[in-house]
């Protein structure tokens, strides 16, 4: 057993983590997510029954384990509490399982009306999901206007420091949109103050709480939301999320050292998804992008956007790879190019009339390479009932391996459905 493992994706994210972090989560004592907002989406299917997370871990699924929301997420109050009736609704049940970081920062509507008014004024929009993600970020990184969960505890002190912010948020949505409702500070006072009293059996310093499972020989599963091509450093900035959703974000947003690390499995599709604006060299613009969108259910969990879809892109993954540190693959929804006769890899890009092999590291240069493929033949059988290696067809087999060849990475876990059944392990 791994005493730490992580799961990341090496995408535009949508890789279906969800699913392996509920498969490793039996091997770990602890699950821990330490990115993003309510802008994530993860499902896991299991026995018929669909979980969508956005904000909890999906760890949570799993009755004896403990699910960590740290440092490193933003928290929207109302979609925490709507998640977690849901979750009851389902017979989920959280209870002491279920930790919330003081030092986790808090998304408010002033936020959210920031973020809406940016992507409507702004000439480059990028494609945000709407939830103040961003803004929050901002507010953290600027300190002056952030607020923490801790700080939801105490009415007074929230009162205070939302009559020192708001008076400023209203002056600056004035400037974005003249005809937009000023916020009352009280009002917003007594209703996160309530929010702060539902949220006090789950907060804690969750740091420091972290450390004390690993002196305890307590094994740990961190969860990454969305994908390392949409990490704000090390992805296709600006079309990024606001956070390090690659492996760079453990350590900053847990607060424990990414030196505990002992395993990270890299989660990537069988080909390639994006949502919102950006350059995606593989899409595709034709029946086949049609096709895969609709077989596989390429609508966003969280915002039911339809997904742009195109074939894997190797030059990317090896890239987000070797950032992550992947130390093997896990390679979902296979059984969604069961239809194909053949199946498109890039392997390299095509830059104003030269080849290259690496990842461009600014987006309007990715926005001019032309993806050079390389071609293999498909299987057209479905695959959904295969369990092990040795049932999958040749030309499933055949693509399996060469992406294994040419990424330079074991695939251990292989998804052919989306219940938890529907997978070749090892």
């Amino acid at each position: 057993m791994n005493r730490s493992t992580c799961v990341v994706g090496l995408q535009w994210g949508d890789e279906a983590k969800g699913k392996i972090v509920d498969l490793l989560a039996q091997e770990h004592d602890v699950i821990v997510r330490y990115n993003g907002g309510s802008n994530a989406g993860h499902t896991v299917v299991h026995g018929g029954q669909k979980f969508k997370l956005s904000l909890i871990p999906t760890g949570i699924i799993r009755p004896d384990k403990f699910a960590v929301v740290s440092v490193g997420v933003v928290i929207h109050p109302a979609s925490f509490f709507d998640e977690l009736q849901r979750l009851e609704e389902a017979g989920v049940r959280a209870d002491s399982r279920l930790l919330v970081s003081d030092r986790a920062h808090v998304i408010f509507p002033y936020h959210m009306q920031e973020e809406a008014a940016h992507e409507r004024l702004s000439g480059r929009p990028i494609g945000t999901t709407g939830r103040g993600i961003g803004p929050c970020y901002q507010d953290k990184v600027g300190r002056t206007y952030a607020v923490r969960v801790g700080e939801l505890l105490e009415e007074n002190h929230l009162r205070q420091r939302l009559h020192q912010i708001v008076p400023v948020k209203n002056k600056i949505l004035h400037a974005l949109d003249p005809a937009a409702t000023p916020l009352d500070a009280d009002a917003l006072t007594a209703a996160y103050a309530q929010f702060g009293q539902r949220l006090k059996p789950f907060v804690t310093d969750t740091t420091r709480w972290l450390h004390e499972q690993h002196r305890a020989n307590r094994s740990i599963l961190f969860e990454a939301a969305q994908g390392s091509l949409l990490d704000v450093d090390h992805g296709t900035f600006p079309y990024v999320t606001s956070s390090n959703s690659s492996t760079a974000g453990v350590w900053a947003g847990t607060g424990l050292s990414v030196r505990r690390l002992e395993r990270v499995v890299g989660v990537i599709k069988a080909y390639t998804t994006r949502v919102g604006e950006g350059p995606m060299p593989t899409e595709l613009f034709d029946a086949a992008g049609d096709q895969i969108r609709q077989t596989g259910r390429e609508y966003g969990t969280v915002t039911g956007r339809p997904r742009r879809c195109g074939w894997f892109d190797a030059v990317a993954v090896r890239y987000s790879a070797a950032l992550a540190g992947a130390d093997e693959l896990a390679l979902m929804l296979l059984d969604v190019l069961s239809e194909f006769d053949r199946i498109g890899v890039c392997v390299a890009y095509e830059l104003d009339g030269r080849q290259i092999d690496h990842f461009p590291s600014d987006a309007h240069v990715l926005a001019r390479c032309q993806p050079v493929y390389e071609w293999l033949a498909g299987w057209q059988v479905d695959i959904s009932q295969c369990r092990r290696r040795q049932d999958l067809p040749a030309a499933a087999t055949a693509y399996l391996e060469y992406l294994q060849t040419i990424l330079g990475l074991p695939v251990k876990i292989v998804s052919v459905g989306p219940d938890r059944e529907q997978t070749i392990m090892g």
